[in-house]
């Protein structure tokens, strides 16, 4: 099989890279700059080109059996929005599928899309999702539930000693693992799934989660949690006073911590491991 990895210099599509390899796939990776060859190893075929470009993919796919494509921003920069690369990016891509007859397309959005389009970051995501579903190629929609990575951001605050959360943290997530994903990834674009909406092995409360970041830290255990309804006034006024730029990050990350997020749990590493390295790379 040759498989092409779109969105591979990012944080999945480097372990979907490493993943394709140690099974023996034929890899092309889609970078931006020659300097990018540098990022991977033992990869001979190497694609320069941008997808909101189109004109920079002509032939991407030619010969291709196999599209993973992850890619997505987080933040609106470079005058670049979600409309511009999770949507466009993606139908460039789709496009060049299209017309080399690949056989199959795998895209990375996340859990709860298809239930909160009206946030700026799905809308984009969730609007390729209907293109791809009807556009005759088999796929795979792929929704994990966070990455450990994406966790971070309670490590970072809990440095300085204290976690905050919104309502009272009882709301639940299991995170996973980038290398776990990718071994999901190249598991399901062969399998019946339409769709996989996928996590880690651990599913933890917000307030066990922050526990975990704490001591990591080897803190003590503080945590303050903050009336739902400022939460509520805080994306309200994102909306009204900041620009899409600036705001969809934020209103992402506040509306998934206020219900559940439990996927199916797979693989094998544990966030309290991926904690207490983080910590230790930092000391």
């Amino acid at each position: 099989m040759n498989v092409l990895v779109a969105g591979a210099t990012g944080y999945l599509g480097q372990y979907l890279v490493k993943e394709l390899q140690k099974r023996g796939f034929n890899v092309r990776v889609l970078i931006r700059k020659e300097s990018q060859k540098e990022m991977f190893n033992g990869v001979e075929d190497f694609f320069i080109g941008e997808v909101t470009k189109p004109e920079t993919l002509k032939g991407i796919t030619e010969n291709i059996d196999w599209v993973f494509s992850s890619i997505g921003i987080t933040r609106q920069r470079d005058g670049m929005t979600y409309m511009d690369v999770d949507f466009q990016g993606n139908m460039n891509l789709l496009e060049e599928a299209k017309q080399s007859k690949v056989k199959s397309f795998l895209y990375v959005s996340a859990i709860g899309g298809e239930q909160l389009r009206h946030l700026k970051i799905f809308e984009a995501k969730e609007k390729f999702v209907d293109a791809l579903k009807v556009s005759g190629l088999d796929y795979t929609i792929m929704r994990p539930n966070g990455f450990f990575s994406d966790m971070t951001d309670f490590l970072d605050m809990a440095k300085n000693g204290t976690v905050y959360l919104f309502g009272n943290g009882e709301y639940k997530l299991n995170p996973i693992h980038g290398e776990d994903l990718a071994k999901v990834c190249v598991d399901k674009i062969s399998s019946s799934e339409s769709e996989v909406v996928v996590g880690g092995p651990d599913v933890f409360t917000q307030n066990e989660l922050s526990t975990l970041a704490l001591e990591a830290w080897n803190k003590r255990v503080k945590i303050v949690h903050i009336p739902d309804w400022i939460r509520k006034i805080i994306i309200s006024s994102l909306r009204v006073f900041t620009s899409s730029k600036f705001y969809g990050p934020l209103e992402f990350f506040l509306t998934l911590m206020a219900f559940d997020n439990i996927a199916d749990q797979y693989g094998r590493h544990h966030l309290e491991e991926f904690f207490n390295q983080k910590v230790k790379d930092n000391v």
